[in-house]
């Protein structure tokens, strides 16, 4: 599989279970997991062809793991960012390191430092320990700014915070008295 077939079935992947499950008649648990054959099916109806290789290939090469199979390898579920009303994955709450970084484009930067992170459409604000990870996040919607969070001193405050199966760290809002551009 090359790489640009294999970035598109990822992009793919990620738009059906993380947002849209329904688009291809896809119907997820609380905890975000899809039936794999439900999920080739309902792909192919679309004109997707998948088959359990190809969403082997995809989750192995991911290097955000953004997808998790199940053990018995008959699901599949995104590792976070969903925005569908029906999954609410039980992450464990952890303690934050002391700082946590957020890539955004600068034309965002305005209004983030005006009113903080929110997680919008998605059920958390989505937050990295890396501040390279943060500036290729960042690259996706334009010029980049790495944010820095003081996680820790959230944490203090009574703010919880999660880490993703992915090592993608969580919280459902960043007031903007804890941000500092980097």
């Amino acid at each position: 599989m090359d790489n640009n077939t294999l970035s598109e079935t990822s992009k793919f992947l990620s738009y059906i279970l993380r947002h849209k499950p329904a688009a291809i008649g896809l119907q997820l648990d609380t905890e975000g997991w899809a039936d794999i054959n439900s999920l080739i099916i309902g792909a192919a109806k679309e004109g997707r062809i998948l088959d359990q290789a190809i969403i082997q290939t995809v989750v192995n090469s991911s290097d955000k793991k953004r997808f998790t199979l199940s053990e018995d390898g008959q699901h599949i579920r995104a590792a976070q960012g969903h925005s569908t009303p029906d999954v609410d994955l039980q992450h464990i709450e952890k303690k934050p390191p002391e700082f946590l970084y957020h890539g955004t484009a600068t034309r965002f930067l305005e209004s983030i430092l005006q009113q903080g992170l929110i997680a919008g459409s998605r059920h958390y604000v989505h937050l990295s320990q890396e501040t390279q990870t943060a500036i290729a996040v960042g690259l996706r919607y334009g010029k980049p700014v790495v944010l820095k969070i003081e996680s820790l001193r959230m944490y203090q405050q009574g703010f919880t915070f999660f880490r993703a199966e992915n090592d993608v760290w969580l919280t459902r809002h960043v007031p903007n008295f804890f941000i500092y551009q980097d």
